[in-house]
Formats: structure tokens, sequence, C-alpha cells
């Protein structure tokens, strides 16, 4: 199991985490969601997104943004953003394999505290006149290529 974590800050959308849910137990790495989540943690559409994979994922919930900071800066585990705002390809970036890569609301994203607590941040580069790339399609670009430098090496 990979040391790598995925964090999602008060995911809005269930299928998206059902999804990442899914990816990170296929990939062996952690998920850490940081609520409150903008829908039951036990809603329907998180289970359909999961599918089967939802038993076998590893999943930590916090109560709040304090909550996680707090066990965070514990471990002394390094925090990166994936952000529209970030100018850091998410390529370039050197990935440490006990990484926790922190991936905001679908609606908003991130707030400032939480911008300015964190170790780096990292940005999909789009085209020009592209708002975003879907969440867990983000988690699994960036999360695949942490693992590839840090794990499949």
């Amino acid at each position: 199991m990979a040391n790598l974590r995925v964090a999602l800050y008060q995911p809005d959308i269930p299928g998206n985490t059902g999804t990442i849910l899914r990816l990170a137990a296929c990939l062996g790495c952690a998920v850490d969601i940081i609520e409150p989540a903008g829908f039951d943690i036990s809603d329907r559409s998180l289970k359909r997104a999961g599918m089967d994979y939802l038993a076998a994922a590893t999943l930590t919930r916090h109560v709040n943004w304090e909550h996680f900071e707090a066990w965070r800066e514990a471990t002394g585990r390094r925090l990166v953003l994936a952000s529209t705002k970030a100018s850091g390809r998410y390529t370039d970036f050197s990935f440490r394999p006990d990484d926790i890569l922190l991936f905001g609301r679908e609606s908003a994203g991130v707030p400032d505290h939480v911008h300015d607590k964190v170790d780096a941040r990292i940005v999909v580069p789009m085209v020009d006149g592209q708002r975003s790339i879907n969440l867990a399609v983000s988690a699994a670009m960036i999360t695949g290529e942490a693992m590839r430098q840090t794990v499949w090496a």
C-alpha cells in the first residue's frame, strides 16, 4: 500500500467522491474527507460510483479543516493543493511518497485560509478559455503522476 493520500475538502458531488474512493482502492492509497461534505457520506450515489470498491478503500473522515490540519501537522506530511490558481504544472512537480494531495470543492475550490496553509500548489494545464477539469479526472491524473514518481518508479 502506498503512503500517498488523497484529501477532499468538503466535496459536493457524491459521484466524484465515489470515483476517487474507487481509484484509491485500486491504487492502494488512502482518502481523507474533510467535512462537512455537501451530501450524506452514506449517499446512494456515492455507493453507486464506488461500487464494491468502497469496502476496499481506506477512508478517514475529519469533522472539519482544523481537525484535519492538526492531524496532518502531527504526521509531518506535506500538503499539495491542486488548484486552477496555481502556476506550477503537476508534471513538473517532485512528489514525495507521503504527500497528501488536496482537492477542493467542485463548486468553490478551497478558501484562502486553506490556500495559505498548503506546502505547494499544482495545476493541470488546460487550453485557454476552459474553467476546470472534472475533480475525479484531475485526481486520477495527479495521483497517477505521484504514484509514477514515488511507487512505480
